[in-house]
């Protein structure tokens, strides 16, 4: 058969793109809105698709849909369920990102336990021109060296951020999933690493046992000296929590790459201005996995991953 492959959202991707290796027809769409995704996919038999919803009653809609492409890896969007009930195979991307995730959750690190943004602000107030001596010591400044950092969800971008730390010199736990009793093999249980932990690194998939992962009770069991850190999704953290955590010091502080409702509304709480001028809170527009190489190993994944499906062995799958 000619597949008919449709894109939802070409700009969500800064690379090169190359058709797949058989007979098809194209057609790519730079953005879609929610609204528009039942209408631009029929009559496809391939969608690809990154954060555009696939919900049930849209499935079930398209009578010729045969495959999934996600180019991501988180797959939340797409009702999962009557996919595998359709027959329809899901794929996703892996591994894309296993570098630039983790330097991104280590910029993060960084800047906020060397207190980057309280310096800059000192500077700007004209501190050290004011100084008695050749330093400043507004700020504490804490070392990576020596501190452990608790990782919850240890796929592959869990796995390059372990490797970071340890050539950081940190002791890394790797947390056990919450409610569990007893831990597996070079695990530690969920509450302990909270509890312990100098910072804390999320990096799970988002589904209704992660969602709210982290909220009031687990922000107050953590250190007040202790940094979070999100570059996952932003539905794993309650966020008024996490606000007033920040604003009344249940934790030192938080480094996010991903937020609730993207692309947020006007008021969204966690773009409020007075967070953002926190010293203690760094927020980047989800981009943590948007380097120029990262994205051309996800395009090339994402092609490789429909020509298995097509070729009779599918990749990357999901369902």
């Amino acid at each position: 058969m000619k597949h008919r492959i449709v894109c939802l959202e070409r700009d969500s991707l800064i690379a090169e793109l190359r058709r797949p290796a058989f007979d098809h027809d194209w057609l790519e769409y730079p953005s879609t809105q929610p609204g528009q995704v039942l209408e631009r996919l029929q009559g496809c038999t391939i969608a690809i698709i990154n954060k555009a919803p696939l919900d049930s009653l849209t499935v079930d809609a398209l009578n010729e849909l045969k495959m999934v492409a996600v180019s991501a890896t988180g797959t939340n969007v797409v009702d999962l369920e009557v996919c595998r009930r359709r027959a329809i195979v899901v794929s996703n991307v892996r591994g894309y990102a296993e570098h630039t995730v983790p330097e991104h959750v280590f910029s993060l690190l960084l800047a906020l336990s060397r207190n980057l943004y309280a310096w800059r602000a000192s500077l700007l107030a004209g501190r050290w021109q004011q100084s008695d001596q050749f330093c400043l010591f507004d700020h504490p400044i804490r070392d990576l060296h020596g501190a452990t950092l608790g990782v919850i969800g240890s796929g592959s971008l869990g796995a390059g951020v372990i490797r970071l730390a340890e050539a950081f010199g940190m002791r890394v736990w790797r947390a056990e999933r919450k409610g569990v009793a007893v831990p597996r093999p070079g695990y530690q249980l969920f509450q302990q690493v909270l509890a312990e932990a100098d910072a804390i690194t999320l990096h799970c998939p988002l589904n209704e046992e992660t969602r709210h992962l982290i909220g009031e009770s687990e922000l107050r069991s953590m250190k007040p000296s202790a940094l979070l850190i999100n570059t996952a999704r932003g539905g794993l953290v309650d966020e008024a929590m996490l606000v007033r955590a920040l604003k009344e010091g249940w934790i030192a502080g938080a480094g996010f790459d991903v937020i609730t409702a993207e692309p947020p509304p006007v008021g969204h709480l966690m773009l409020d201005p007075a967070l953002l001028a926190l010293p203690n809170f760094l927020l980047t527009p989800h981009v943590a996995w948007s380097s120029r190489p990262a994205m051309q190993v996800l395009a090339d994944q994402t092609i490789a991953n429909i020509e298995a499906f097509v070729a009779g062995a599918p990749e990357n799958r999901v369902v």
